[in-house]
């Protein structure tokens, strides 16, 4: 099988394109080609496919196996690799993903794409629809007890469950020690991604990230735009964002007049390969 390697930022997965190839049992292909041991290495596995309702189709599994619904940084990946790869001639693209079909714009430079522009839609705030247990949280609904420590959060959905947490000291987090239990935590039915942030200035956030099923990861595009959302709807930042995370920087812009977050960043092809399975 035939694959190709890429990263948003440092958020990699492996890229098959499912015009020419076919993917019979994709959970255990997304657990057997994430492994950086034993397989490729990735964030998980993301199939490029046809689609009746948009331009194409992208079908996303985290590194446990797990299907995602949607992905910031992998959805610019596949804009670059249908562009690149000669599946389109064709600047302004839609994807379908397990959260709607998002619009694409592609920047090109010397016959390759450098930047997307994802229109990512609305951001989901209501506790229902994210989902968040407010039950499962301190009487206000935006505490949550983890460890035996209070920490004041914001829950945004952008097609998956965020939940955004300040601390003093993002370099120095020990994630791995705090990320499993956010991610486990009763309050989120659905399971939870988490970004642990520090303001810099109005207009600027540093991020780190744990996501359901993948762990720590580089980047999260959703999770910028669901930063960037929560930032400007505590009143810390502008409504243009620039989100800085261990892979780099995206852009992001919260047009609150349509109700829409756009999402802006590099995809960078890493290398072809063949799988033998």
């Amino acid at each position: 099988m035939k694959f190709t390697k890429m990263h948003g930022i440092g958020n990699d997965y492996v890229y098959v394109n499912c015009f020419q190839e076919h993917v019979e049992c994709p959970e255990e292909l997304a657990r057997l080609v994430s492994d950086r041991h034993f397989g490729v290495g990735s964030d998980g596995l993301i199939l490029i496919k046809p689609s009746d309702c948009a331009d194409f189709e992208m079908e996303m599994y985290n590194a446990d196996g797990s299907r995602g619904k949607m992905c910031g940084n992998g959805i610019r990946c596949v804009a670059k690799y249908v562009y690149d790869y000669g599946l389109t001639d064709q600047t302004k693209i839609s994807v379908a993903t397990g959260s709607g079909v998002k619009y694409l714009d592609l920047t090109v430079e010397n016959g390759k794409v450098a930047l997307v522009r994802v229109d990512m839609g609305a951001p989901v705030l209501k506790a229902e629809k994210i989902p968040v247990d407010v039950s499962k949280m301190e009487a206000d609904g935006r505490t949550l007890c983890v460890k035996g420590n209070h920490y004041a959060v914001t829950c945004v959905s952008m097609g998956n469950p965020h939940c955004i947490v300040c601390v003093d000291d993002v370099d120095g987090l020990e994630i791995e020690g705090i990320g499993p239990y956010f991610e486990q935590h009763e309050a989120f039915p659905d399971r939870v991604n988490t970004e642990f942030i520090r303001v810099l200035d109005r207009q600027t956030v540093q991020m780190r990230v744990w996501e359901r099923g993948s762990g720590e990861t580089w980047a999260c595009g959703t999770g910028a735009c669901a930063v960037a959302v929560a930032c400007i709807l505590n009143g810390w930042t502008e409504d243009r964002v620039t989100v800085k995370l261990r892979g780099g920087d995206l852009e992001i812009f919260w047009d609150q007049e349509k109700n829409t977050v756009f999402m802006t960043g590099p995809a960078t092809v890493v290398f072809d390969g063949e799988l033998y399975l």
